[in-house]
Parts: structure tokens; sequence; C-alpha cells
């Protein structure tokens, strides 16, 4: 196995091989952030541009990923992690993870096969082996839509999950988004998140407007069936339960309603508690460090909470998408 070149650990910097080798250069990324220099202005921007551009993933072409200076790019990497990590946002870290996934896995394709053997054993994945457990294999594929994924349509043998070359080729980069993502959020020392506050409420801003754009003014005459009915409940003083309650808050939040918003809906109800729905509201919307968003079709198939379905619902398997659908052709009707 030959020695990984700087220039390899730009292409892969999860690796430990890139940490160590910012550390033996003797600049911290401490202190690069914390100086006012225009070297370590120059990186956090690096880095900050970087986490814009996981919003938007691009398709990886040499164009947007030429390596002019290899530890800027390692330093740019260490650093947006630490910006995302400013974020509180756990939806910004699986979207770096999955960019830094993406990214890593345009550089595998035309790789030296010692180099992609020295990725797969950093990652901890067997691509020489002819098939995997079906623990590992269902950890690997949990969030891979495809069908060719889903294990009815594999071949597994005595506990074993058959795989392809081609299959290894996606489940190293699925391995590796996994792997980046577990390493996030960071522990961001205060005086450095302090650094980099404007940089993360910059990509905070770029977010939201991503969001609003994605879903637009909201529109509740493209609410999918179920949403208005929960809505139509809480309207009628039907006592609805905690999952329909979380299920219309994490739809109001993903599409763009302030918790004020939210709560107006909810006030509906004539035995509205104010403090009490403020509590709940605020806990779904994230200020617990966790933002949620609604269960698909088939959990609120589940949960009882799935009615009334209409010919868009034949096509969507998740309220969001409906949502998104109904906008999209009632646009275009406009």
């Amino acid at each position: 196995m030959r020695r990984l070149e700087p220039r390899d650990l730009a292409k892969y910097p999860f690796l430990k091989g890139a940490k160590a080798h910012v550390q033996s250069s003797g600049i911290s990324i401490d202190s690069l952030i914390r100086s006012q220099s225009g070297k370590g202005d120059s990186l956090i921007k690096l880095a900050a541009e970087r986490v814009k551009q996981s919003l938007r993933p691009p398709a990886f072409d040499e164009t947007n990923t030429e390596i002019q200076n290899p530890d800027d790019e390692i330093y740019a990497y260490a650093i947006a992690r630490m910006l995302a990590s400013c974020m509180d946002d756990p939806s910004m870290l699986d979207k770096l993870a999955r960019y830094e996934a993406e990214r890593s896995a345009y550089f595998l394709k035309a790789e030296d096969p010692e180099v992609v053997a020295h990725i797969a054993k950093a990652v901890d994945l067997d691509i020489t082996a002819p098939d995997m457990s079906v623990k590992q294999y269902v950890d690997l594929v949990s969030r891979m839509r495809e069908p060719r994924w889903r294990l009815v349509n594999r071949d597994v043998t005595n506990g074993r999950v058959r795989c392809t070359a081609d299959d290894y080729a996606v489940l190293l980069r699925e391995k590796i988004r996994q792997v980046i993502r577990l390493q996030l959020p960071l522990s961001v020392p205060g005086p450095i998140a302090v650094r980099l506050r404007t940089y993360a409420e910059d990509v905070s801003r770029a977010y939201q407007e991503q969001i609003l754009e994605q879903y637009g003014d909201v529109d509740e005459g493209c609410f999918p069936p179920c949403i208005r009915a929960i809505i139509a409940a809480v309207t009628d003083g039907t006592n609805i339960p905690h999952t329909a309650r979380f299920t219309l808050t994490a739809f109001m939040h993903t599409i763009g309603l302030d918790e004020t918003a939210i709560v107006e809906v909810f006030a509906r109800a004539p035995d509205f508690d104010i403090s009490r729905t403020m509590y709940q509201v605020e806990h779904i919307s994230g200020s617990g460090g966790t933002e949620y968003t609604p269960p698909g079709c088939a959990t609120l198939r589940t949960y009882g909470l799935c009615v009334n379905p209409d010919k868009y619902c034949k096509n969507t398997a998740h309220p969001l998408s409906y949502y998104k659908y109904c906008k999209k052709i009632s646009g275009k009707k406009a």
C-alpha cells in the first residue's frame, strides 16, 4: 500500500491520516480560526462555502473538485465540521455528511484500487467479501430507497447478503456518510464558536431561504388530506392523539411556519391551552436540539391518521411530498 499524500487526504479528509497531517504541520485549527490573519479568514470562508454547497449538492465533476491547495482543503473540511456543529441543526449535519460522502465517491470512481481498499478498510467495510451479514447490510441501507436495496430483492443465504462490486461502490459511499455523520456534532469551544458565529448565521440564512424557496408561501389548500383532517379535528375541539398533534406541528414547522403561526392553528381549539401548546411546539420545532419532521404515509397509516386519501396520495409516500407536488401543479395552473 502506497503512502497517502496530502493530495489524497484532501480528497478523503475524514481519514485519520488527514488529522495526523494537520497535527504534524504544527499549525492547529483552533489557532487558525482564532487568528485574525488573512489565512485564517480565507480558510473559514472556504469552509463556509463548503457547508453552503452541502445545501445544494452539485453534480461533482472536474470543474468543482479541483484541489489547488491540499492543505487548505483539509483545513476547510475540519472547520466546516465545526461551523456546521455550531448551527445546532441535525439536518445541517446530515447535509454536510452526505455532501462529503458524495464528494469522496466521485474521487473513488477513478481511484487507485489500493487507495480504494485503504479507504474501505478505514471505514470498516470489507469490499472484497462476496457477502455481508444481514445486520450489517440492513444498517447500511436503512436510508437507501431504491428497490434494489430492499432485503426482499436481495440474494440472501444463511444470513448473508450477496453483494457485487457495483453494490460495494454505493455501499462504500453510504458507509463513509455514516462514519462522517457519527462524528458530528463536534464540541466546539466557546471562543471558536463566537469566531464562527457570523459565518454560521450566514449559512443558516441560506438554509432558511432554501426551505422557503422549496415550499414557497404557505398554502393550506395544498395540505394533504391527513393534515386537513387533523386541523378540522382541532377546530372542532376534538381531543386529538399525541401522534396527530406531533404530525401537524412537525408538518407546519417544516413548511416554514414559525412557532407563533403554529400555535395560532391550535388556538382554533375550544380548549386551547397556550402554555402547554407552546411547550410542545417549541420542543418539536427543535428547542431541545432535535428538529423533527412529520412521519411518512406508511407510519401515518399505522397511527390511523391516513384518512380521505385523494388521487394525489397514490403518487406520494410522505405528506411533505404531497404538499410540494400540489404546490407545483397549482403554480402551473395559476
